[in-house]
Formats: structure tokens, C-alpha cells, sequence
């Protein structure tokens, strides 16, 4: 049963832990720029993650990996001068932490240091634990990201639901400890069974934020652009569209359009 809400003028990784604990769920949404973030902040979310899926929705990407380290910077910043109260949240792009945890550190600290964010996230398990512990030991919180990895996008072959089979689901669940036992304060779990993602949260005492990943964790995360109905081309199962933006943005601008061409537009009202 969840305890009375909590109000918190700034949310923290410690927010979060109490947030868990209380049993109130963590709502989490991407934000990219300046504009965005301060709605999206001002409305009251707890975590704007700039994702590095800026690399599909602001450039137009593919996929995740072509995004930098610098361009990451750069969204990254420009949400910060934004928000008030919510945590801002990071990834770290594809090439800047793989295989080599020192490249992993100078990459966190750049991050840090150069966009003035609160926390980072990587993805993946056992097998990046080398460059987690480095980015932990310069006192940067990390959240981890299991499931579906976009960054690994080419060895899985597909977008489809991780972790279906016993030996890939047993890996996930040992992997999800690890990364609490590491120090991460939270994990973000991709497309997997609703029932596995409840068991991995319950065996762990850091949130778990899902995506594709049922109700019975500890907080949800899409992107701003998908559910505001911005992007018509991408409709998984989990996508709740709140707004249909796409085609009343359309509307708008062909409004315009028609109001210039026919000399409607400025009236007398919105001259000097």
C-alpha cells in the first residue's frame, strides 16, 4: 500500500530510493533541448533522461550509434539550463565506454563536468562492469539499462522483446544484481517480459524503470516525441499516445501557409 506522497523541491538519486520504498512510481520522459525540458520539468516529471535516441528523433538516424559524445554534450546541456526540479538523466553514446573503462571515466567525467547533468546511464551487464565501477569510483552516479539495447542493436538483429527464453532471462535477473552489488542507483529495463521485470524489481532494492516492461516496476519511461504523437512511424504495444501533435502541428502550419498566400496574415491587429 503506498505511504502518503512525499513532495520533493529537487529530485535526487536518494528521491528515488524513498520513492521505491514509499511505493510511489517514478515517471520518466526524454527531453533533447531547451524548450522541451522546461515543459516537460515544469509539469512535474521526476526524470528527464536525455536519451541517445536524440540520434533517431532530432537527427534521423537509423539507429543510436552514430551520436557522439560531443552532440550528447550539447542536448544534454541545453536540458540542463532548463530544469528546476526533475534529475537529468544521461547516456553515455555507443564507442565512448565499451571495452575500455578508461575511456569509459573520461567520457562520464566530460559528461558531467561539460553539461552540468546529475547522473548517467549505460547499457548493458556483467561485461561493462569494469567501466561502471571506474565511473562509480569518481563519485558519478550510473543507472544501468538491461533488455533490449539499442546500442547492441546489430548483434540482436531486431527490436524485438529480450529475455523470453530461460537462459537469456536467467542472465538478465543475475545481471540486474550485479548492477545493484556494483552501485548503480536505479535500472532501465527494455522490452522484456511483464513477469520477469517484476521479479527483477522485486529482487532488488534500486528502482526499476520500464519501458515494454508491464506495470509492475517501478516507474515508466517514453519518449516525449512518441507519446505527444509527433512520430507517426513508430507504434509498439507499449506507446500511449496522450496527444495526436503530428497531424494537429500539420493543421497549424498549412493554417499559415493559407494565411500568407492569401495576404490574411499580418492583419492590421499585428503590425506597427
Amino acid at each position: 500500500m503506498p505511504k502518503q506522497k512525499k513532495e520533493y523541491k529537487r529530485i535526487t538519486t536518494r528521491s528515488l530510493f524513498e520513492m521505491k520504498a514509499n511505493g510511489e512510481k517514478i515517471a520518466m520522459l526524454t527531453a533533447y533541448d531547451y524548450t522541451m525540458a522546461k515543459i516537460v520539468d515544469h509539469a512535474g516529471i521526476d526524470i528527464i533522461l536525455v536519451g541517445d535516441s536524440a540520434s533517431n528523433v532530432m537527427a534521423g538516424h537509423e539507429t543510436t550509434l552514430p551520436i557522439t559524445l560531443d552532440q550528447m554534450i550539447y542536448h544534454a546541456s541545453s536540458v540542463v539550463r532548463a530544469i528546476e526540479r526533475c534529475l537529468v538523466l544521461v547516456d553515455l553514446p555507443f564507442g565512448s565506454y565499451q571495452g575500455n573503462s578508461r575511456n569509459a571515466l573520461d567520457s562520464a567525467i566530460r559528461l558531467m563536468k561539460e553539461s552540468g547533468c546529475h547522473a548517467i546511464k549505460l547499457e548493458g551487464g556483467k561485461e561493462i562492469a569494469e567501466s561502471i565501477t571506474r565511473i562509480l569510483s569518481a563519485g558519478i552516479p550510473v543507472m544501468g539499462h538491461l533488455g533490449l539495447t539499442p546500442q547492441s542493436i546489430y548483434k540482436f538483429g531486431s527490436y524485438s522483446v529480450r529475455a523470453k527464453e530461460e537462459e537469456e532471462a536467467l542472465k538478465l535477473k543475475e545481471d540486474a544484481k550485479l548492477l545493484e552489488e556494483l552501485g548503480c542507483f536505479g535500472i532501465v529495463l527494455e522490452k522484456v517480459p511483464a513477469k520477469l521485470a517484476a521479479e527483477v524489481s522485486k529482487s532488488v532494492s534500486i528502482p526499476v524503470i520500464g519501458i515494454g516492461a508491464g506495470g509492475d516496476v517501478d516507474g515508466q519511461v517514453l519518449v516525449t516525441h512518441d507519446m505527444l504523437g509527433m512520430t507517426h512511424e513508430f507504434s509498439p504495444r507499449f506507446l500511449r499516445r496522450y496527444l495526436d501533435l503530428y497531424d494537429q502541428m500539420t493543421g497549424a502550419f498549412e493554417n499559415y501557409i493559407k494565411d500568407v498566400k492569401s495576404r490574411d496574415f499580418p492583419n492590421e491587429q499585428e503590425q506597427y
